[in-house]
């Protein structure tokens, strides 16, 4: 996994002017972990936090946040010291003191092996879950990643909103290994290419993943509405509408 600092750090410098604000995405984050973990104040851990919009957020609505992030995006969460507590570390070797209430994994869960999700897995539930805790996890959908092979990207700068940088992206996934390919370079420097492998999971395929870490999952969000984890009509979004679903996990009380 040694392209994750690098990609993440290298798309950060190029967005992260642009992108580190609280917005409507991290709003809508705060209310599903109101959703699925219930009213009150809790101690909350983000794994992968990026720019650290979201754990500001969370922050904001009254818990208390732990955020983990390896790349040097993290450095754009300055602005939001004092709001929550941010570290810079691996957080497949970092030690973290107590439980939490809650554990969210925003948009990036399927870096690695299955056995990394696996050690990921069972990492939240042995360590760092409360019993009787939630953990919102984010997980690719393959079926749409599948609809986006071949796909390529060209944006322009916008200074304006901050985007400094012409980026170029090409799409590709592997129906064997059901794995995503999305790389992005800078206009200028073509031969400077940095590229991002997301193992995408069904939601049965996720259920696979489960077995023996103690995790149960207990409903799926997918776009707006939440579904229990067993088949439902409305899943039928995930066949053409969402890149990913939110898949909610817990470890019993």
């Amino acid at each position: 996994m040694d392209w994750v600092r690098d990609f993440y750090s290298t798309t950060g410098a190029w967005w992260g002017k642009a992108e580190t604000k609280v917005t409507e995405r991290d709003h809508r984050r705060v209310r599903l972990l109101r959703e699925h973990a219930g009213p009150g104040r809790w101690r909350v851990l983000e794994l992968g936090c990026g720019y650290g919009t979201t754990a500001a957020a969370v922050a904001r609505a009254g818990h208390s946040v732990t955020a983990v992030e390896i790349s040097d995006r993290i450095g754009f969460a300055a602005r939001f010291a004092g709001e929550a507590t941010f570290l810079k570390a691996d957080f497949s070797e970092v030690d973290l003191p107590g439980r939490f209430d809650a554990v969210c994994y925003w948009n990036g869960f399927g870096v690695g092996s299955d056995a990394d999700q696996r050690r990921l897995l069972a990492r939240i539930a042995g360590e760092w879950l409360a019993p009787g805790g939630v953990a919102l996890i984010d997980v690719a959908n393959p079926f749409v990643w599948a609809r986006w092979d071949g796909d390529e990207e060209h944006l322009t700068p916008d200074p304006a909103a901050g985007y400094d940088h012409e980026v170029r992206e090409s799409t590709r996934f592997d129906p064997v290994t059901c794995t995503a390919h999305d790389t992005w370079w800078d206009a200028s420097a073509p031969d400077r290419k940095v590229t991002q492998h997301l193992r995408c999971y069904t939601p049965a395929d996720l259920s696979l993943l489960l077995t023996g870490t103690g995790l149960t999952m207990t409903a799926l969000t997918i776009g707006d509405r939440t579904h229990p984890p067993a088949s439902h009509p409305a899943a039928g979004e995930l066949l053409r509408d969402h890149h990913e679903y939110l898949a909610v996990l817990r470890l019993p009380g």
